[in-house]
């Protein structure tokens, strides 16, 4: 289904997308979900959990600045979650920062099962148990196509789940059928949590859909389309004025 479709589902629906997100990209994921008409809510804590899962339309997962509570939180709400046959987005962040990090991540992923992984290439060579390359949660790894490509498709089919592998161009695949989304501003890359912010984005498209895989196809191209709009009306501008105009872009797309 194109973006265009989901958004105005979107927008009808209003989906209450609860993330928890990290102290870095609260603020930016909470304002790019009401953004496109959705209804963000940024809980934490692990007593309330399960009541907050129970209302939620999806949930999304975030491990950026992680703590043994955090961790917990993200347990209870996927096991509930998957309870409730409400999708799951869990996006890694820095998974191979550290194998604290690692083996909590992991913990995570024998607990419940998620709908969606949103990774970029460092942090799913780190789930495979392949050598990591971060510098602290960003990817320092070069690959080529076809190897981002196979790493993508080998994690979708260990883990039993759709993967969002985030590069220049975004694979998406669920382990047999693969998709690439193209395009996008290479100035994403100095915004921190754009990464985040797309994870956020796929807890809504996924609230409103029934297939993970193209949900999470659609909203890559959706945050493609935003951060070229946002660089064609930033020309000549610093990274701030490019970072208000993303969440600008996503208000104005329809």
């Amino acid at each position: 289904m194109p973006f265009h479709a989901i958004l105005k589902e979107i927008r009808r629906d209003k989906p209450l997308v609860h993330c928890i997100s990290n102290i870095v990209t609260a603020n930016d994921c909470a304002n790019l979900l009401l953004a496109i008409g959705a209804s963000p809510m940024m809980a934490q804590a692990p007593e309330e959990m399960e009541e907050i899962t129970a209302i939620s339309s999806s949930t999304v997962l975030n491990t950026g600045t992680p703590d043994a509570a955090r961790f917990a939180a993200c347990e209870i709400c996927g096991v509930h979650a998957n309870r409730l046959h409400r999708p799951v987005v869990l996006d890694p962040v820095g998974v191979g920062a550290s194998s604290w990090r690692l083996t909590h991540v992991q913990r995570l992923l024998t607990a419940f099962v998620p709908d969606l992984v949103r990774v970029n290439l460092s942090e799913a060579r780190s789930l495979l148990g392949l050598r990591g390359q971060e510098r602290g949660v960003d990817s320092a790894a070069v690959s080529d196509a076809e190897d981002t490509e196979r790493c993508a498709v080998e994690l979708a089919r260990r883990l039993g789940c759709a993967v969002l592998l985030s590069s220049a161009t975004d694979i998406a695949t669920d382990g047999s059928e693969v998709l690439r989304i193209p395009g996008g501003s290479s100035r994403v890359t100095a915004v921190t949590g754009s990464g985040c912010m797309l994870s956020a984005l796929c807890g809504a498209f996924l609230a409103v859909s029934d297939d993970p895989l193209h949900a999470a196809a659609a909203a890559s191209a959706f945050w493609k389309r935003c951060s070229e709009q946002a660089e064609s009306r930033c020309t000549g501008s610093g990274i701030g004025a490019f970072h208000m105009a993303l969440i600008d872009a996503a208000s104005l797309q329809i």
